[in-house]
């Protein structure tokens, strides 16, 4: 293998490759513990990761920075959140109890389960609702049909418990990536970009909010929807209300902000229900986007034409002065 020159330092010395930053000690401590309670050995959990396992093993020991990727790909793989592993709680809104894939023990146990969820999630995202049987499930997972009803009793309880894996999906991205954009129009773009329905991943979880809706308008799962949109809407609510305080976006009362994020947030859906329909794609989806937040947070200012000052107003002739007659009009003038 050949190796990148290391170019001189001042003196003649060689120049040493700066040290990987080292990660928070909490985050690496819970970062351990995460992957002791999912019952997965080290290099299992590096292999879901797709992260070299020695780069995963520093990591843990706190001698490397998890990047934010990878922290969305360790919370995926053991089934803890972003936020707990950062012991963050402010980058993306907390989901609400119940809102969240449930726990069911530790180890061996909880893996299995996640197993179904995640093939079931795969299964339910590509075929729809009404082409997954329990026992395609249950074979794409390797378990048993027995074992798969001992965990979920209907397709349908399987099916909530997807839409809560999308729900987890989203929220750990969101923490990820969040936390360090510190301006609130950047970060309010980043949200959407990280929520269109690009990439494998994010089309899927678009799939089974769609089923959702759907399924939700005939009354049923419209509680675990209303959950999980909330959190959605809370997290725009926060980014606004930031921007709005800081002089980022415009001044606005609580109900223009209320407003501002009901138009944004409907507005989202419908572009990518359109994306979804293949009449759009993401990019478009993301360009408009930007140009409602400039119209609904960020109004332009008058462009320079608009904010020259303008020249006064003729006046009107005053009447004329003795023994002045006025000019009489001729053809092509102006009476």
């Amino acid at each position: 293998m050949v190796s990148a020159a290391v170019p001189a330092a001042p003196g003649g010395q060689s120049a040493q490759a700066p040290p990987a930053p080292a990660a928070e000690p909490r985050t690496a401590a819970r970062a351990r513990e995460a992957v002791a309670a999912s019952g997965l050995a080290q290099r299992e959990v590096a292999r879901r990761m797709g992260l070299d396992e020695t780069k995963l093993s520093k990591s843990l020991r706190g001698a490397r920075r998890f990047q934010p990727d990878e922290l969305f790909r360790l919370a995926t793989a053991t089934g803890a959140t972003v936020a707990w592993l950062l012991a963050d709680s402010g980058s993306a809104a907390a989901p609400r109890p119940g809102s969240l894939p449930a726990a069911h023990g530790r180890g061996e146990h909880a893996s299995r389960r996640l197993a179904i969820v995640e093939r079931a999630w795969e299964l339910f995202a590509h075929r729809g609702f009404s082409g997954v049987r329990m026992s395609d499930v249950a074979q794409a997972a390797g378990v048993s049909p027995a074992a798969l009803h001992y965990h979920f009793e209907s397709k349908r309880e399987l099916f909530h418990e997807t839409l809560r894996y999308s729900i987890k999906l989203a929220y750990d991205r969101q923490a990820a990536e969040l936390a360090g954009i510190a301006d609130p129009a950047a970060r309010l773009r980043r949200l959407f970009a990280l929520q269109a329905p690009q990439g494998e991943t994010g089309r899927a979880e678009w799939s089974i909010w769609m089923q959702t809706w759907a399924s939700a308008a005939v009354g049923e799962g419209a509680r675990v929807h209303a959950e999980g949109y909330g959190r959605w809407r809370r997290t725009v609510a926060a980014i606004v209300a930031e921007g709005c305080a800081s002089g980022s976006f415009a001044p606005a009362s609580p109900a223009e902000q209320d407003a501002a994020v009901e138009a944004l947030t409907a507005y989202a859906d419908g572009l990518g229900i359109r994306v979804m329909t293949g009449m759009i794609d993401a990019p478009d989806m993301l360009a408009r986007l930007d140009a409602a937040i400039e119209r609904t947070l960020r109004p332009h200012a008058p462009s320079p034409a608009a904010a020259r000052p303008r020249p006064p107003l003729a006046t009107a002739p005053g009447p004329p002065r003795s023994g002045h007659t006025p000019p009489t009009p001729t053809e092509g003038t102006a009476p």
